[in-house]
């Protein structure tokens, strides 16, 4: 079994997931962590008996002793943070979204290829059982063309504090406001909606249309520090490459929806639904004679291996890097475009 060692880049709510899961990975090792923050980096560091810490970006490369890195900056970091480690050889996984604009993700990609290593986007909603048995089922040609479909990514941690008080917590007011990086909805949830669509249907969008709404949530606008400018919903209309069309929506004022995914599929053949709600991912399906009278059935859904393993085993040569920096991108390009179409009223623009 080949060794890796790898390097953890930021230190905050999800580097706990990536340093546990990574660790519990035969033959993985977690070498060294990297934070501005010393004190942050020094917990870390204890918490998960990781051996080196570095400051900066540039001391971690100039060390070298690593073979992989898992970038978990906020997103308006992970451009300047991840082009020198490809620029060293290193592998890398990086949170999504890839970038926070089309132009620094395509270049990311570029990079990566150039450098000819593993590069992969952590869309984790490519860990659910029933989006890639949906997905196989679709490239089977289980419902035939599709023609049209529905996607929603519910939130409500805007209406509820089970995630913890939006309006006291760092970690939840910055990705309120555009200038502590954040996209809003439309960045942070939509580009898992989005993928979660057109990863199903196994087609790319050619055009869409977006309205965005940013709603008062503060006296002003602004807590501390923080304005709460970035938009709170999202909807959208896209066009598949084959001329099916469908609406996707991204909020986090769905009352009674803690963080749950849906996707209807509706082909010649058959309809696929896809659930993820409460951590749990159901399919339903109306195939063959079933469709005459609108009957569902459930599907089996095998468990499907975690981002960390199908990092590692690309690493190893053991499976495919997907999703990589290539699909990042071309998400991003999507975000740009439904940003761009909702400067401009909705209109509808091409991909």
């Amino acid at each position: 079994m080949q060794p890796v060692r790898l390097l953890i880049l930021g230190t905050g709510g999800m580097a706990k997931n990536h340093a546990e899961n990574f660790a519990a990975i035969p033959g993985v090792t977690v070498v060294a962590g990297i934070d501005t923050r010393a004190e942050q980096l020094a917990a870390f560091k204890a918490a998960h008996s990781i051996p080196h810490g570095f400051p900066s970006v540039q001391e971690a490369v100039a060390w070298g002793e690593f073979d992989a890195v898992t970038n978990v900056t906020p997103d308006a970091a992970h451009y300047a943070t991840t082009l020198p480690f490809l620029a060293a050889g290193k592998h890398v996984l990086c949170e999504k979204p890839l970038a926070t604009n089309a132009a620094h993700a395509e270049e990311m990609a570029a990079a990566a290829a150039k450098a000819g290593v593993v590069n992969m986007v952590n869309l984790t909603y490519r860990n659910v059982p029933a989006l890639q048995k949906a997905a196989q089922m679709v490239r089977e040609g289980a419902i035939g063309q599709i023609r049209h479909f529905e996607a929603s990514y519910l939130q409500s941690w805007l209406t509820q504090p089970a995630w913890g008080h939006w309006d006291k917590e760092s970690q939840w007011l910055w990705r309120l406001s555009t200038k502590h990086g954040s996209k809003g909805v439309l960045g942070d949830v939509g580009i898992h909606i989005l993928d979660f669509a057109t990863f199903i249907a196994g087609m790319d969008a050619t055009q869409i249309s977006c309205l965005l709404q940013t709603f008062d949530k503060a006296p002003g606008g602004q807590i501390g520090e923080y304005v709460l400018d970035a938009n709170d919903s999202a909807t959208m209309q896209v066009r598949l490459s084959n001329g099916a069309l469908g609406t996707v929506a991204a909020t986090r004022f769905a009352t009674g929806h803690l963080n749950d995914l849906r996707l209807r599929l509706y082909g010649l053949t058959g309809g696929l639904e896809v659930r993820y709600e409460k951590g749990i991912s159901a399919l339903r399906a109306c195939l063959g004679d079933d469709i005459k009278d609108g009957t569902w059935h459930d599907v089996d859904c095998p468990d499907v291996p975690t981002v960390y393993q199908r990092f590692i085993a690309a690493i190893r040569k053991e499976g495919p890097a997907e999703p990589d920096f290539a699909r990042g991108a071309a998400l991003q390009v999507l975000l740009d475009k439904a940003e761009a179409s909702a400067g401009e009223g909705g209109k509808l623009l091409t991909v």
